[in-house]
């Protein structure tokens, strides 16, 4: 955790003019933690409760997330706020019940799901790997299998099939995306997200290494000028990457941290 001194001077930008500040946040593994199954994931209620008055006080306030939009509220349990899913394929506005799905990467839905549909055979089942629909994007998940090598071993061969279809991947933790061939990342998110937006400062912070992809964007603001200020924080846990680590500009200690540094925030 670093020190409550280097984490206010990263802030103050933010809290100096809160109404012209984003926050947007990571939801597995930062605001939630990480479980097997979606259903089972969940904000914790005092993270929950901060989050609300984060909310009503910045100018900006969104939820960047691997999943699907409408999962990512459903786990955050805030209708307040907007949410980037599918590695900013679809953005949920606040109120809204629909995302905006981006054109380009709906074009391709139909032959990932052809591919990946194809590709989850009786072997990867009974390796307890399970398939999840993302929309355009098909998700290979093995966390919790049994023989964890095997599993991914065998999404390695998702992987090659994929990619000799003409299909991206992407790897993360325990879990393999066949994904359109096109640019799609957070980063695309964060850009479609801040587009149109007033603002002069914006933190953004997660845990994995797609969370990297945002804060590339977040520095392109700056550089572009559209932004004056940028923080970048990972959230440090047994499994963070260490390219997540090289590229924050600091990192908080897990669930915990990510609160306290939410609590900053108000302070």
């Amino acid at each position: 955790m670093p020190s409550a001194a280097t984490l206010a001077e990263a802030l103050a930008p933010l809290r100096a003019e809160p109404a012209r500040a984003a926050v947007l946040l990571d939801v597995d593994g930062t605001l939630a933690p990480i479980v097997r199954h979606a259903d089972d994931a969940a904000v914790p209620e005092a993270t929950r409760l901060v989050l609300i008055e984060i909310a009503r006080r910045y100018g900006c306030v969104a939820c960047v997330s691997g999943r699907r939009a409408s999962i990512a509220r459903r786990i955050v349990s805030l209708g307040t706020i907007a949410y980037v899913g599918n590695h900013g394929a679809e953005i949920l506005r606040p109120g809204r019940t629909q995302p905006d799905v981006d054109r380009e990467a709906g074009a391709w839905q139909r032959r990932v799901h052809q591919l990946a549909r194809a590709a989850y055979t009786p072997e990867l089942e009974r390796l307890r790997t399970r398939l999840e629909d993302k929309g355009p994007i098909m998700a290979f998940l093995w966390r919790g299998a049994p023989d964890d090598a095997a599993a991914e071993a065998a999404a390695r061969g998702v992987a090659e099939r994929a990619e000799q279809a003409g299909l991206a991947v992407h790897w993360g933790r325990k879990v393999l995306e066949v994904r359109p061939p096109i640019p799609l990342d957070k980063g695309r998110g964060v850009h479609a997200l801040l587009r149109d937006a007033d603002l002069d400062a914006a933190l953004y912070v997660g845990d994995d290494r797609t969370d990297l992809d945002a804060f590339r964007a977040l520095r392109e603001c700056v550089e572009g000028g559209r932004l004056e200020h940028a923080a970048c924080v990972g959230v440090r846990s047994d499994e963070t990457p260490a390219e997540l680590e090289q590229g924050a500009d600091l990192l908080v200690d897990g669930l915990r941290g990510v609160r306290g540094l939410l609590e900053t925030l108000l302070g």
